[in-house]
Formats: C-alpha cells, structure tokens, sequence
C-alpha cells in the first residue's frame, strides 16, 4: 500500500506541536514552538499575548512543511486539537476582538457580555479553524459545558430555551459545530501562503485537548484508567453514558461521537511544578548534568532512585496555582530534616503529584463502581522510567507507555484518518495507529508503604493545612 499521511496538532498552553504520520501512527517528522508568557493583567485574568496561538501555528507549520520528505499529495488531512475551556472573541473579520483567554482565566467561565465588537465568541480550535479554512465552523466537543450551551446527549447547541439563555450568547454570535471526525473545511490560499500546507488540505475536527489524547492513548475500552501529564494533570476512565449527577468527576465529551469520558479532578500546573524546580537549582547544575551527558530531569532522576519510597517522610502538596475564588491556597513541602537531598525533593515532587491524583481517581471510580487493572500514562512525565515505576507502585496496577508520546497529536491524525476514510472508523484506527511501547509491573512492598502515608497522614494533609494557609495569606496580603 502507498504511503498516506496524516497531519496532528497539538495546539498547547506552553507550545504549538505539530506532527506528521503515516497510516501506521508512525511519526515521519515533527517540529515545535513555544509560546509567548501569559499576561496577567488583574488578578484571576491570564491571557494569550496577541496572536500568538496562530502566530506560533504558522511558524510550527512553515517548519513542518520544510522538514517533510514526501509528496504532499499523499497527506489525507490535518487534524486541529487545541486547549479546551479558553474562550476567543472574534470580529466580523475572524480576527481577534480582544486576547484570547486561558484555561485559568476567571473570565472564561462567566456569563457572556455582549459587544458590538464581537461577532463570534468560541473556543481556541473554532478560532484556529477559521483562520485556516475562513469557516465559522467549530468541534462540538470542545464546546465546554460550562461555557458554551451544549447539549451533551445530542452533542449540538442545546434547544432548551433556559438552559440556552443562562449563558446570555445570542445564537447568532456563536458557530456551527460539528462532530469529531469530520472535515470542517479546507485550507485556503490565505493559510497555504502563510503555513506552507497545500491548499485543499482537510481540516478536521477532533475534541478538546484531553479527549484528543485519550483517543491518542488508545483509551477506547472499559476497565482501563488514563493519567494524562501535562500543564494540567487529570486522570480519565472510558464511559458510554452521560452521566449527569456525579460527585467525584464530570463526564467530558469524547473524540468518538456519542462516546465519553469520565474525568477525575485534576492539578493545575502539575508537571509545571517540574519546570520549576528545574528552574531554582541554578545553572550550576544544570551544566554539571549536560557535562555528563544527562537532560536535568534524568540528572535528577538518578539522585531519587537511591530515595526509597514516600522520601523519608517529606510529603508534597503540589498546589503551586491557587484558584481565584481561594487565593490563600499554596504549595506545601512538610517533613525535612537533615537527611533530605536534592533527589529527595524531587521524588517528593513527583510523588506528591501521584497521590493528589490517585486520591481524585480512587474517588471517581469508586463512584463509578468499576476497578481498572492498568494505567496508560500519558505525556512528557511518561518519558521517566521513574515516574512510571512510581505510578505502578503507587496506584497497584501495572502502567503502560506507548510509543508516541504526543498522544494529542496522534489523537488528532486518528480523526484525520476517519474522516478522509483512511480507516473505516475511530476503532480501527487506533487499532493499527496506537502501539505499546513497555510496561511497569507494580513493587507491592512500595505499593503498601504508599498506601500506609496516605491513608494515615497525606490523605487528611489539604485539609489540615488550610487553615494555617488562610491565616498567613491574610497576614502577608
């Protein structure tokens, strides 16, 4: 059989990637752009700088395009995942009526109000598509429900007039939307000249950006759990209803029509917090690793092997983004003494992540009733046999790391390949796309100790803290 190609984007919070596929889900070539720093110009507020998201997309692009080998003929489509729960503002023009609101932008879960200015308000992919194909046309599964009037079992704007008028959006001021796995237009001369992709191209609709990666994961059976890494870390579980009175998750749109997924609450700046530490130890280090051939996080890595499990006591909360209704919330590290090192902190780190989680994802499936036996994790995180064995003791189950790592990206070429009939549909896709790579068998003597600090000290942690936090963020304020 030719070789068929299949363009993922992975549109991010901190960069743009961009990936090229063959039929098979192997990657051919790949290239990224980091983004501009959030503005954050009053409290709560944090916002994409300019046009950055499509300014970063065209430059990725025009990279991509360079770097590919093959004839561009044989590319099926494009596949456009970007951030969920942002919220865009557009012109007549499809250009911007004001920054583009993050994920962690108080003002993206308002009520809407109203502008002259504004002739369409919608997500960051319905925005992106538009400025690739010239098509008000946007994935109906990145229309959050907090957000957007979407009806979750019809997957279309909802025809309840009260439920419709509580978000304020007159209809015509939003856009058409569509399901995953669909071609929302193609790509105009406009965005040829300025990507380097050839016109004509497909432009596909996907989801938001955690179902894109559970669909890149491979995440589309029951009894298995997902643990997604990145700016934003949650945990996911596969569903087949939508669930509308739940306690301990939401249920989030799947990349799979009429599909969903059950999502845990998560940790915001989760693997961030990494980049952070990474950022405080200096540059001295950072040197001595590169002299002896290691990125920082392996360097680190090497130092928390020799840390057993739970780190001699030293117990993390990795709160390090307070919400802005509860700005006295912080990161916590209790526990030190003079035996703590350096790659005791990190374990700390990574472990204080994994139980934070673990603790929202026992919750959710306890709810759920089910009682998954593996774990695919999911993100930069994964690319750390540590952390991985960290997740197998910690959670129990064996953890699983497939072979592409940019789940998002593969999750978007997947919906590409259905769209443009390259596989019959989303199952037989990830059937010959997505490929394990190794697998962590859990050490249930760590797995008991885990479970020891948490059940008798890390579990009550939050709660006991809090008070102290409110008294000193009021003293410091």
């Amino acid at each position: 059989m030719k070789e068929k190609y299949l363009i993922g984007i992975d549109s991010g919070s901190q960069s743009t990637k961009v990936y090229i596929f063959n039929q098979h889900g192997e990657v051919v070539c790949s290239e990224s752009e980091g983004l501009k720093p959030m503005m954050s110009r009053k409290p709560g507020y944090v916002e994409h700088p300019e046009d950055d998201l499509w300014d970063s997309l065209k430059i990725v692009l025009k990279k991509l395009m360079k770097t590919f080998q093959g004839d561009v003929k044989d590319i099926m489509g494009l596949g456009l995942c970007s951030i969920r729960c942002c919220r865009v503002f557009m012109k007549e023009d499809g250009s911007l009526a004001a920054p583009v609101m993050s994920w962690m932008d108080v003002r993206a879960y308002e009520t809407f109000e109203d502008d002259p200015e504004i002739r369409y308000t919608g997500s960051t992919s319905g925005y992106l598509t538009y400025r690739l194909t010239g098509e008000f046309r946007d994935t109906s599964a990145n229309a959050y429900q907090w957000q957007f009037p979407v009806d979750l079992d019809t997957w279309q704007w909802s025809e309840d007039s009260q439920h419709f008028d509580s978000f304020r959006i007159p209809r015509e001021k939003l856009m058409d939307i569509q399901m995953p796995g669909t071609i929302l237009g193609y790509v105009n001369e406009k965005a040829s000249e300025e990507t380097g992709l050839p016109v004509g191209l497909p432009v596909v609709a996907t989801a938001n950006d955690k179902a894109v990666e559970a669909l890149g994961t491979g995440l589309v059976e029951p009894n298995v759990g997902l643990v997604s890494l990145g700016t934003y870390i949650t945990s996911m579980v596969y569903g087949s209803k939508n669930e509308k009175d739940s306690k301990e998750f939401f249920t989030n749109l799947s990349c799979i029509p009429h599909h969903y997924l059950y999502e845990s609450g998560g940790i915001r700046r989760g693997m961030w917090l990494i980049s952070w530490y990474k950022g405080i130890i200096g540059e001295e280090y950072a040197k001595k690793a590169k002299a002896e051939g290691y990125s920082v996080e392996d360097f680190l890595a090497k130092e928390a092997e020799k840390v057993p499990a739970g780190s001699d006591g030293l117990l993390t909360i990795p709160d390090w983004l307070a919400p802005a209704t509860q700005l006295y919330r912080k990161g916590v590290i209790l526990g030190f003494d003079e035996k703590h090192t350096r790659g005791h902190i990190y374990r700390s780190l990574l472990e204080g992540i994994a139980l934070t989680l673990k603790n929202s994802y026992d919750a959710m499936n306890d709810e759920l009733g089910i009682k998954p036996d593996k774990i695919i994790v999911s993100g930069g995180g994964s690319n750390s046999d540590l952390y991985m064995q960290i997740f197998a003791d910690m959670y129990g189950v064996k953890t699983i790391r497939n072979e592409v790592n940019g789940a998002a990206a593969l999750g978007s070429a997947i919906c590409a390949a259905v769209a443009t009939g390259v596989y019959s549909d989303f199952k037989e896709a990830v059937k010959y796309m997505v490929k394990q790579r190794d697998e962590f068998v859990p050490n249930m003597e760590n797995h008991e100790t885990y479970n020891k600090i948490n059940s008798m000290a890390y579990r009550k942690l939050p709660e006991m803290m809090e008070e102290t936090l409110k008294a000193v963020y009021e003293a410091v304020k």
